[in-house]
């Protein structure tokens, strides 16, 4: 039983999504499918990206390959997703995090516009 509601803003993470492999994309959806129906997602598949007002990352992991679909809550039961990327280093890079940030800005300002 879903216990949110996981939905795409624009076309980010479709284009991210279509861009990956079949066994990616699969991996992804049991992501997604854990998001929805877990009531307590563990922190190896969402996490709050520190120093960020309410920015999560999806974790992805297959084998020594990791990708990270960012996203957010808005209010307790919808998930909202945004863009995603493969992850090359250590630290998540800043400019994908802005990137986030600038999504999510954009969507609350359409919706207080609705």
């Amino acid at each position: 039983m879903k216990v949110r509601e996981v939905i795409a803003y624009k076309d980010y993470f479709e284009e991210f999504l279509l861009g990956q492999p079949v066994k990616i994309q699969d991996k992804i959806f049991k992501i997604i499918e854990a998001i929805e129906t877990l009531e307590r997602v563990p922190s190896n598949y969402l996490k709050h990206i520190v120093g960020s007002e309410g920015l999560y990352e999806a974790r992805i992991q297959l084998g020594s390959n990791i990708w990270r679909v960012f996203c957010f809550f808005d209010g307790e039961k919808l998930v909202v997703l945004l863009n995603g990327f493969q992850k090359k280093t250590q630290k998540t890079p800043k400019s994908e995090i802005q990137k986030a940030v600038k999504l999510m800005t954009s969507y609350y300002e359409e919706k207080l516009k609705d």
